[in-house]
């Protein structure tokens, strides 16, 4: 067991010390660890190499749609709005509300995120966010790194409720009882990350000199949030939420301002040496000069307007499901699919995996986003080749993120295929009185690994089901747990990285803000699983399950 642990960790450390600590480019890490697993899963585990390669295969293909989809076309609408200057009467904008930087991050960044998180998920918010705040002046790794910390409360809702939904879906469990499981956990947090990030971005006096604003921001946000996914479901949690938010926080800021204007777009203590300072010269917009007309400021909104009703048609079901019966291709990887079995302690009875690439091109969420960037595009008064030429740009600038995202997404299925995650699995569900602690812990490098809190719960939700009952724990308590300590690996994992430094137009500099996100992300997961096990051992009736 302890060498079967060891050698299944093998892959993320050499892609972890790959980026952090060698300074190697995010494509170059990640095929690094893809090698790595490779050759365990083939020499070590015993997974013939075809099968082996089909799953790495399965994985490329999942990564470049609908994940790099999502994110090429998110930056071909940023490149329209920044072409005709659209983007910068937007920042004007948003400047206008408040001059304070750290009011500005808590508006986009944690509630102007969410949205974008509740609506679409995978990647979106931290496209947009960052891409905001890099306009306004941040400095790259500010407005990167801030940018992930931030998308964290939100993500166990996103995407309309998916991952929930997965969750119950892998488990077998109440999908109302664990949407309020879960809106038990994370609205503790919706009021601590805001703070959180303010400190990060400007330390303890200037988070203090600001907190009747981050405590409005964080409260309008947790409140709807337990209530909505406690009395309603998983599915309009976070567009509640973070509309609720954004509202509570303009009308606040109508009525109050800080004493002190914070003007700096740094992160504190690090103005030099976050290697990013030479970048914000080059990013930063001139925001003063006369406020925009109403005129101005609505043809800014537009297009990011057209954004979020796309987004949401796309979210849809009924939506889904009307472009599903357009079209939609059912790729079976011969050869991997059915053959893989996964069987107890891992999953409660033996299953064939399945291994069949849905080609669901118009429903995916990138198809949307392609859509609204397309009307918008005309709109703003773009000739068709001109969209053309500027797609073509876009798909240039990101070409190396879209390796990065297919080759991460390589690694995290071949991890699944092979057994690699189940063995790390098995050993954190060995922690015994701890396990609460670990089991969150487990959700948190399950997302780690796959960049998705949805692929986390379908990983790792029937282990946690398995060991909680074994243990004498709820089982809907530590599959709730799985998600919500999920969320906090957000930050960290490869293909989050690669979407926020595309975004903010600061490529291979994947490691520096690993390095930056790091110590966040896992102090914020063992505060969840510190809150998981004070409800398994201290406050059970906080865990009871609710009866619909």
């Amino acid at each position: 067991m302890a060498l079967s642990t060891l050698l299944a960790a093998v892959p993320i450390v050499v892609m972890l010390v790959g980026l952090g600590f060698l300074h190697m480019r995010a494509h170059v890490a990640a095929f690094a660890g893809l090698v790595a697993a490779f050759v365990i899963a083939v020499f070590m585990f015993g997974m013939p190499a075809d099968k082996a390669g089909l799953a790495a295969g399965y994985g490329a293909a999942y990564g470049l749609m609908p994940i790099g989809w999502i994110v090429l076309n998110i930056i071909f609408l940023h490149q329209l709005t920044e072409a005709n200057g659209s983007f910068t009467t937007l920042q004007r904008s948003i400047a206008g509300i408040t001059g304070d930087r750290r009011l500005q991050l808590l508006l986009i960044a944690f509630s102007f995120g969410a949205f974008f998180e509740g609506a679409a998920g995978f990647g979106t918010p931290v496209a947009v966010t960052a891409a905001l705040l890099i306009g306004l002046g941040f400095s790259p790794l500010a407005a990167s790194g801030l940018s992930l910390v931030a998308n964290t409360a939100p993500v166990a809702y996103g995407a309309l409720g998916t991952p929930v939904m997965a969750l119950a879906a892998v488990t077998g469990l109440d999908l109302l009882d664990l949407s309020a499981m879960i809106g038990r956990q994370l609205p503790f947090f919706s009021l601590i990350v805001p703070f959180w990030l303010i400190w990060a971005f400007a330390g303890w006096r200037g988070m203090m000199e600001i907190w009747p604003a981050i405590l409005v921001c964080g409260i309008s946000f947790a409140v709807p949030q337990f209530l909505v996914s406690n009395f309603h479901g998983p599915w309009l949690v976070d567009v509640v939420a973070a509309i609720v938010s954004m509202i509570c926080l303009v009308a606040f800021l109508r009525v109050w301002q800080p004493k002190k204007l914070w003007t700096s777009t740094a992160l504190k203590g690090r103005t030099n040496g976050d290697g990013s300072e030479g970048a914000t010269a080059k990013s930063a917009t001139d925001l003063s000069g006369a406020r925009p007309s109403t005129g101005a400021l609505i043809k800014a909104w537009l297009p990011w307007a057209i954004l979020t009703v796309f987004v949401f048609a796309w979210g849809i079901p009924q939506v889904k499901a009307a472009l599903d019966a357009i079209f939609i291709s059912k790729i079976p990887f011969e050869g991997l699919h059915n053959l893989v079995f996964k069987v107890p302690p891992v999953v409660a009875a033996p299953h064939a995996e399945a291994a069949v690439f849905t080609f669901n091109i118009l429903s995916m969420t990138g198809s949307g986003i392609f859509a609204s960037a397309i009307v918008a595009g005309l709109l703003m008064g773009y000739s068709p080749l001109a969209l053309v030429r500027i797609y073509l740009k876009t798909l240039w600038k990101v070409r190396y993120s879209l390796a990065t995202i297919a080759i991460m997404l390589a690694l995290g299925f071949l991890t699944r295929y092979s057994g690699l995650d189940a063995t790390l699995g098995l050993a954190f569900a060995m922690t015994g009185p701890f396990y609460p602690l670990f089991g969150t812990m487990l959700g948190w490098l399950g997302v780690a690994l796959t960049g998705s809190d949805t692929a986390s719960n379908v990983l790792f939700g029937g282990l946690q089901k398995i060991t909680s009952e074994q243990l004498g724990l709820s089982p809907t308590l530590m599959a709730a747990a799985n998600s919500s300590g999920g969320v906090m690996g957000k930050m960290i994992d490869a293909q989050s990285i690669v979407v926020a430094s595309t975004a903010t137009g600061w490529q291979n500099s994947e490691g520096i803000i690993l390095r930056y996100v790091f110590f966040h992300s896992i102090a914020l997961a063992v505060l969840v699983g510190m809150l998981v096990t004070l409800q398994a051992y201290v406050w059970p009736f906080t865990s009871l399950v609710i009866h619909h």
